[in-house]
C-alpha cells in the first residue's frame, strides 16, 4: 500500500503556541487540513451539500450514492466535478437502469456538516431506515484485525500531518489494507472509501472496513450498504449501532487498540489465533 501526496487537502499557516511554563509565545508553521462545500447533485438536480476534505471527491461522490442507497455503483454512468468559488460541484449521472432510485433516496432541506451524516433528513422513518441482512461474509482472525489496525495508522497522510482528519480502511480477511481515505468529516471518510473500493471492483464479500472515529449507526448502516460484513472501530459504538449491526449480520468490533479488540455482534466470524 503506497503513501500518495494530499492534494488540495492541506493548508500550511502561522500559529503562535504557548504552554505554560515556557514564558512568551513561540510562532511556527503548522499544517491544517482544508475543509470545503461540496455539493453533489444528480442528473443536475441539487440534493446536498456536504463539508469536507477537497480530496477524492469522485470517490466521495459514489460512495454517497451507494451507502445511501440512492443508487448502485455500476447504475452511474458518469462523475463530473466543476470547481467554483463557494466550493465544488459534483454532478453524478445515473443510468437509466437506475429506475427511480432518487425517488426512495432520503431527502435532504440543508446542507450536511462534516460532523453529521443526517443533516437535512425530514424524518424519523427516513433517519432509520430498515436494512437487509448480510450474507456469511470472512471468518477473521484476531490478529488480522490487529495487523490490519497498525497498517491503517500508517496509511493515514493527511493524519499523520495535521492530526485533524478522519480516516477509513479497507483490508482483506488476513488484515491486509488495499485503501485507505481521509476527510475532516467521518462520514465523508467512510463514502470515499467505499466508492474507491467500488471504482476499484474491490470484492466487498470477503473484506474488513476499519475507522478512526465513534462507531455510530449511521456508520454501521453505510457499511451494511456496501455490503460489507466485518466492521472495525478504533472507538466505542453506541447501543443503536450494536443493535443495528445484530438486526444486519454485521459483525460489528470496536474500541480496537493496539493491546486488543472488543467484539459486540457477530462474534462467530471471528477466529482465535
Amino acid at each position: 500500500m503506497g503513501k500518495v501526496a494530499a492534494r488540495g487537502a492541506v493548508e500550511t499557516i502561522t500559529a503562535q503556541t504557548w504552554r505554560v511554563g515556557e514564558g512568551d509565545a513561540r510562532e511556527h508553521a503548522r499544517d491544517i487540513p482544508c475543509e470545503a462545500a461540496i455539493g453533489l447533485a444528480y442528473d443536475s438536480r441539487p440534493y446536498v451539500v456536504v463539508m469536507g476534505t477537497p480530496e477524492d471527491i469522485e470517490d466521495l461522490a459514489v460512495g454517497f450514492t451507494v451507502t445511501e442507497r440512492i443508487a448502485r455503483a455500476q447504475d452511474i454512468d458518469r462523475v463530473s466535478l466543476s470547481e467554483a468559488p463557494e466550493g465544488w460541484t459534483v454532478d453524478i449521472l445515473l443510468s437509466p437502469s437506475a429506475g427511480g432510485a432518487m425517488a426512495v433516496a432520503r431527502r435532504r432541506t440543508q446542507e450536511a456538516r462534516s460532523s453529521c451524516g443526517l443533516c437535512g433528513v425530514e424524518t424519523l422513518r427516513e433517519a432509520v431506515r430498515p436494512m437487509s441482512p448480510l450474507g456469511k461474509g470472512p471468518r477473521v482472525t484476531r490478529g488480522a484485525i490487529q495487523a490490519a489496525l497498525a497498517a491503517l495508522e500508517e496509511g493515514q497522510v493527511i493524519g499523520g500531518r495535521t492530526r485533524a482528519t478522519h480516516a477509513a480502511a479497507w483490508a482483506d480477511a488476513e488484515g491486509a489494507v488495499r485503501l485507505v481515505r481521509e476527510d475532516v468529516g467521518r462520514h465523508n471518510a467512510l463514502d470515499k472509501l467505499v466508492g474507491a473500493a467500488s471504482r476499484a471492483g474491490l470484492d466487498p464479500a470477503g473484506a474488513i472496513i476499519l475507522i478512526t472515529s465513534r462507531c455510530s449507526y449511521e456508520m454501521v448502516e453505510k457499511t451494511v450498504a456496501a455490503g460489507v460484513a466485518v466492521l472495525v472501530a478504533i472507538s466505542a459504538p453506541t447501543a443503536l449501532a450494536i443493535k443495528q449491526a445484530h438486526a444486519a449480520n454485521l459483525t460489528l468490533v470496536a474500541l480496537a487498540r493496539t493491546d486488543g479488540h472488543t467484539v459486540f455482534a457477530g462474534a462467530e466470524r471471528i477466529l482465535g489465533e
